[in-house]
């Protein structure tokens, strides 16, 4: 009998959203009000409308690590058995730190950090461009996804092929800006 491998799957689902990804949202997050590990799993999940509920093999480790690296510390309990977290004057700053970060690599990539259509503001957006945003994030994600693929088995013929797709997409969306300018 072949059964998945669940860890199998779960290293899959990690691999499919960047490291610092799960950590800057969880920093936004408790800047904004302590919250529980279960707490932050569910605000996630509404924000993006279902479409990402991070695990809790993916929360809470993180938790303990921003515990003990100091940039988050335990809410006195209100409720019992309810454990919340909330950033150190240190947690500000490394939030602050990732905020500026994010900001420089938006700079140097332009769209390739496209903005996470769960936040509030994403709405005011007219519909063309938040459909533009989506497919910005489809292309990220296939990205990523090749990049996954070609670090487990390399080849050069697919990695000429895929850079020469995205060279001519740049192309393409540089002429297409023109239009704005001209």
């Amino acid at each position: 009998m072949h059964h998945k491998h669940p860890f199998g799957r779960w290293m899959r689902h990690m691999a499919s959203v960047p490291k610092g990804f799960l950590r800057y949202h969880v920093l936004r997050l408790l800047d904004e009000k302590p919250m529980s590990g279960s707490e932050i799993m569910n605000e996630i999940e509404e924000r993006t409308d279902g479409r990402w509920k991070p695990s809790p093999g993916s929360i809470y480790p993180l938790l303990a690590w921003l515990h003990d690296k100091g940039y988050a510390k335990e809410v006195p309990e209100q409720e019992a058995g309810i454990k919340r977290y909330t950033l150190t004057d240190q947690g500000k700053a490394f939030l602050q730190e990732h905020v500026k970060r994010k900001e420089e690599l938006r700079e140097k990539f332009g769209f390739l950090m496209p903005p996470f259509p769960a936040f509030p503001w994403f709405n005011s957006y007219p519909e063309k461009t938040r459909e533009l945003v989506e497919a910005g994030k489809k292309l990220v994600m296939a990205g990523w996804s090749l990049m996954d693929s070609l670090r487990k088995r390399y080849s050069e013929e697919v990695a000429t092929e895929a850079k020469e797709v995205l060279e001519q997409a740049a192309e393409r969306l540089n002429e297409i800006a023109k239009k704005l300018k001209d």
